[in-house]
Parts: structure tokens; sequence; C-alpha cells
């Protein structure tokens, strides 16, 4: 269909309340002609405007104009979605209204009275949605509501733990007691108060990249560390005379899992965030940890309340607790860490991946992989044999002499080079260790090559008794020939799959861009030219 711009006309319809008008100006009135330019021919042959409408277009214009056909209700083929509640716009012939599909919206007490069951039910989707608006943010990955179940056994069970805590403090300097010295309590509390946030500091600065490269273990520790804190408070009214050096270690324990909890925080939030609201997820987890807290604060008071009658079972409470809240509180921080998956790539979870790849044929997942990295205070069993670290040549362990021929064959075209090393543990046990030296310049793909390679040597070392075989290689040039036939296989390989891998880790949302190395990885090799 075809529209021509410059033969159109304007259409007035009968029923309009537009009217033309004749207007004479007065005679009296001598008004100046107006001069009318002569009309030139424009130089160019400019063809009228014309538009070619399709059949698409001419049907919805069609149906725009059947206004008259419409129902008394008009419904819209799409949905809104927005704070968790699904709606829809219809048009009731007067207005246009957004009406709930879900029914979360849409309660009111009237439903009550009409219908009792279809009430509750629209009330509990209402009081789920508000709760979840509340203290959940807009988009959150899927595991973030285990997450927030677990961070409120740990909040309410470590809350309870810090009243009681606080209260035998309170006892240890006298406070509520005639014999107290107010002046000597309040020097101690600033006492032990200073001397915490001074190795706060100290702590900080000394663990900063532990941070990012063993978040998950170094949190569970210092999650450990605080819980024998509060433990230490509560023996200070059994040793009142010691209440400064009792109070002071407390205090530096829970000022360094405070530490490391703000520090590694944003990392945590970054791992549940679908988009980049993190200043909404810090705002939310602020909700969670006031409301967790003070019923952890109610459940103490609860406890006081119901001993209140009889003093030696309320000053033994907080010791029959502290096992029972103490074990809460840290499985609640164990799962709940289960539950944060993180996107960035260390050392130990890029082994893990490669590990992985090499054996099974397939990349994990940041969920999988996990479940698999350790959170306490050991490594993962199956990391213990030829392990792998990135870093320097330590000179304190044995060298062997494939690892010194290793390193006079360097070029300038490599960027890090892989070394054996071995040391005794214990008085009989020998262990062999791969190091990876990577070179200053070299880039994240030059990494996660090298780590590669290192696994490809590690499973070719496996299956052959390499102890004994280095105790010979001084004395055997066939050894050392070995060694570089399988430094070559291993890169070969390496160069072969290392575009799959890449690709691969990308496509599962891990940060393939760079990799976290702790202070010990961050060393760096360079040749006397660069």
């Amino acid at each position: 269909m075809m529209f021509n711009l410059m033969e159109a006309t304007i259409y007035t319809p009968s029923n309009s309340r537009l009217h033309h008008c004749k207007w004479d100006p007065p005679l009296s009135l001598n008004m100046p002609k107006p001069k009318i330019p002569k009309p030139t021919k424009p130089k160019t042959s400019l063809k009228p405007l014309i538009f070619i409408c399709s059949n698409e277009f001419h049907e919805k214009l069609h149906s725009c104009r059947l206004s008259d056909e419409l129902p008394e209700t008009c419904g819209f083929p799409f949905v809104v979605r927005h704070s968790g509640t699904v709606s829809r716009y219809v048009w009731d012939r007067r207005e246009l209204k957004l009406v709930s599909v879900d029914g979360i919206n849409g309660f009111c007490f009237r439903d009550y009275f009409v219908d009792y069951e279809d009430g509750v039910r629209k009330l509990g989707k209402f009081c789920w949605s508000a709760l979840r608006n509340f203290f959940l943010p807009r988009e959150v990955s899927e595991n973030y509501l285990e997450y927030v179940k677990w961070k409120f056994l740990h909040r309410v069970f470590s809350s309870a733990l810090q009243v009681l805590a606080t209260q035998a403090m309170f006892r240890a300097i006298g406070i509520g007691y005639s014999r107290s010295l107010p002046s000597a309590a309040a020097l101690n509390w600033v006492l032990k108060d200073g001397l915490g946030r001074l190795s706060r500091c100290i702590y900080t600065a000394s663990l900063a990249s532990a941070f990012d490269t063993n978040l998950k273990r170094v949190r569970f520790t210092t999650s450990v560390l605080f819980s024998l804190s509060i433990g230490v408070e509560l023996l200070t009214p059994v040793f009142p005379d010691y209440f400064l050096l009792l109070a002071t270690m407390a205090n530096i324990g829970k000022q360094i899992s405070l530490a490391c909890h703000l520090a590694t925080g944003s990392a945590v939030h970054r791992s549940f965030a679908v988009s980049d609201n993190l200043g909404e997820f810090s705002a939310k987890s602020q909700i969670q940890t006031v409301c967790f807290d003070n019923i952890g604060l109610l459940l103490a008071a609860t406890l006081n309340i119901m001993f209140r009658d009889n003093l030696r079972l309320l000053a033994t409470l907080p010791f029959v607790a502290y096992p029972i809240f103490s074990a809460v509180d840290l499985f609640g921080i164990y799962k709940g860490l289960k539950n944060v998956h993180l996107q960035t790539l260390t050392k130990d979870r890029l082994e893990l991946i490669i590990n992985t790849w090499i054996e099974l044929g397939y990349v994990p997942s940041p969920a999988q992989v996990s479940k698999m990295e350790g959170i306490g205070f050991f490594q993962n069993s199956g990391m213990m044999m030829l392990p792998i670290r990135i870093g320097c040549l330590n000179l304190k362990r044995k060298m062997p002499k494939l690892s010194i021929m290793t390193m006079k064959s360097l070029s300038n075209n490599d960027f890090y080079f892989i070394c054996i090393e071995s040391f005794n543990r214990g008085f009989r046990t020998r262990d062999l260790g791969i190091v990876l030296f990577v070179r200053e310049g070299a880039v994240t793909s030059d990494v996660i090559m090298g780590l590669l390679q290192a696994c490809y040597i590690r499973k070719g070392l496996s299956v052959v008794n390499w102890e004994n075989v280095l105790e010979a290689c001084d004395s055997s040039d066939s050894v050392i020939e070995e060694w570089f036939i399988l430094m070559e296989e291993s890169k070969k390989s390496s160069q072969n799959s290392i575009a799959l891998l890449n690709e691969n880790m990308s496509s599962l949302g891990w940060a393939c861009r760079n990799v976290l190395f702790s202070t010990q990885e961050q060393a760096r090799y360079s040749f006397f030219t660069d």
C-alpha cells in the first residue's frame, strides 16, 4: 500500500466539533499586501516522498481503528515483573489498570470474608513477597537464598554468645557491685580496645593478598578465632585479676575476625550478584545482619530471664551454652561458605579446573569447584601428591640436576619454566614437588599455559617412580633426555588444548582476564637484557 504525501488532503469528519469559518478583515484597515515570491523551479528533480507499508503494518493500523469493537475488558499480550510480583496491563474502556497475575499485590482484607482459603493464600504470598523485597536484593543467583539461611543460623547464635560474653566481662570488672571502681574499669576497657585495633591493623597489612587467594579458608579460620575469643571472654569472671590480659587477647582475635569479614565482604557479594548491583547487596546484607543479631539478642535475653531467680545457674549458663552455640555458629559459617561460588581464578582454583579437564575432559562450573576446594585448615588430600606451586626457587630444598639443566636451556621466548624440587619430610619420607617460575611481563594466558603444562608433567611423572630416578639422574644422561622429552610433549599438549580450555572456562562464567596470586606467588624472574 502506497501513500503519496504530496497529494495528501486533510480529512475532517462530519461529526467533528471543528467548523470552518471565513474571516474578512475590516475595510478601514490599510493592510499592506504581502509580497508573494515567484515560485522558482528547483534545479534538482526530487520525486515526492513515498512510504511503502508492509502487510504487517497495514494489519496493525487496521486493528488500531477498530476501537469500537473492543470488549469490556481487554488484556495485553505481555506481563510486568517487578519486585518479585507479576502483573498485567488491562484496559476497561475507561482507564488503564495494572492487575496482579500471581495474586501477590492484589491482596486486601476483604478477601478474608469472601473466600477464607484464597485470602490466606494471598496473604501468605503477600507476606513472602514483602519479606523477600526487604531482605534480599532484586537480582541474585540461585544459591544466595541458601547462603542467607545459613547466615541466619550463624548470626543468631554468634550474637547470643556475644551478649553472654559481655555480661561475663561486666561481672569481671565489677560493674553492678558496690566494690566496683569505675575509673579502673574504664581504663582496662580502653586499653583492651586500643590493643585490639592495633593488632587488627598489623594483621590486615600482613595478610592482604590472602583475602583474595584463600578467601574461604581465611574467613573460616578467623571465624574459629572469633569463637575462641568469646570463650576467652567468658573466662574473665573466673580470673578477674587477669582481666586486662584475657580481654586484650580476646579483643585481638575479634578484631582480626572483623577485619577479615570486612575485607572479604565485597568478593562474597560479587559472587551472588547477577548484575552489578553491589550497593544493593551491601544494603541488604546490613539489614540481614541487624535483624538476625536482634533475634540472637532476644534469645540471650530469654535465657537470662528464665534463670534470673537462680544465680548459680545464671553464672554457669555461659559455660553450658558456649560449646553448643559455638558449634552451631561454626556449622552455619561452614555451610554458608560452601554456597559461595567464586568466579575469580586463583592458583588452587585453576589447578582444580585443569585437573578435571585433563582427567575427565570437561571444565567444572564455579559451583562444582566450590564443593571441591577446601575451606578448613588443611588442603585437599588430592593435592598432596606432587604439589605444584608458583614462585621462586627455594634454596633450602634440594634441586636435582634436571632443574639445573632446565634453567640453562631457557631462551628469550620463554615466559615461564618448570622445575622439579625434592625435600625431606620427617626422617625417612622424601617428597617431590613441581615449581612454576613465571617471567616478568607474562600475561594471564602464559600463567594458564604454564600451569596446564605443569599438570601434564605431573600426570607423566605419576606413572613412573621418579624418586629413584632422580637419585640416579646426576650420573645418567638418559634420564635428562627423558625429562626434556616429557617437557616437549607436555608443551605440545598444552598448546593444543589451551584455546578450547579458555573458551569453556569463559562460557561457564570464570573470570579469565586475571589470576589472583598470593605474596609468595608474585615472585618473577627476568633476563639481564630485559
